[in-house]
């Protein structure tokens, strides 16, 4: 007797239930492929149910006869044959949702010139994301990446600060799970010269290098020169990535200093 078959033995069918229901999709997909048992448990609507309500918590599920629909949503006919009920529309609202992560994606890369991207860029790929109604589980799956530019990064962290209104706390938890809270980007914006005794001054540049982690935790001024914008006396906002310094040189500094 398999070690699965053991314990699923020797639980009552309530007690595996709720342990199936305390895990996170990946950890319930795992334990799906355990045994027959599991897998029948782990496919039920009562652990995939919550699973959805909690990832997409903005959006309405109503259960219609033998398949579930929310606004002008539906179900693919091909996914309902193999699966069923909110199971099914885990996968389907899972793979829609990567679709257009993708999207948004493909147009930040390809409006990056010279690594940076200007303002109106970056806050039309922000406008694409509320508009396909992304949760921050979502940002979080496919935007808060290591792998990824952190200009992307920061429009999904931007994104949940501002639209989602997501508490400082929970981002910062993704940021540190992710491993990209030292991560910077550099913000310049140029503001429209000064009058001064009938002459305009110089138009001045003003740039900020910040970490993800300081603009979750306190700097206001950047986020909001990047949600308005090329507004009023701000002509023009670039963002660019904060290229890393070797480690070497940083380490040989330190020992200057110190010494």
């Amino acid at each position: 007797m398999s070690p699965s078959q053991s314990i699923q033995n020797s639980l009552p069918h309530d007690i595996s239930l709720k342990i199936a229901s305390s895990l996170q999709v990946f950890d319930v997909c795992s334990l799906g492929s355990c045994s027959r048992f599991w897998r029948e448990l782990c496919g039920s609507d009562c652990v995939w149910e919550p699973l959805c309500k909690d990832r997409w918590p903005a959006l309405d599920f109503d259960k219609d006869s033998s398949f579930f629909q929310y606004r002008n949503f539906e179900l693919d006919q091909e996914i309902v044959s193999n699966l069923k009920g909110w199971r099914a529309l885990y996968i389907n609202k899972h793979n829609e949702i990567a679709e257009k992560a993708a999207l948004v994606m493909n147009f930040v890369e390809d409006a990056l010139a010279f690594e940076s991207i200007e303002v109106g860029r970056y806050l039309k790929a922000i406008e694409f994301m509320k508009s396909m109604q992304f949760g921050f589980k979502d940002v979080q799956m496919f935007f808060l990446k290591r792998k990824h530019n952190v200009l992307l990064n920061l429009v999904g962290l931007h994104y949940s600060i501002i639209w989602l209104d997501v508490p400082s706390i929970y981002i910062m938890e993704a940021l540190h799970s992710n491993e990209i809270t030292k991560r910077q980007v550099c913000v310049q914006w140029w503001k429209l010269g000064r009058w001064c005794r009938g002459f305009r001054l110089r138009d001045e540049l003003c740039s900020r290098s910040v970490s993800l982690e300081d603009l979750v935790a306190s700097n206001e001024e950047v986020l909001r020169v990047l949600h308005r914008g090329a507004i009023h006396e701000v002509l023009r906002v670039q963002i660019s990535a904060v290229k890393p310094t070797s480690t070497s040189w940083s380490h040989q500094v330190a020992q200057n200093v110190n010494k």
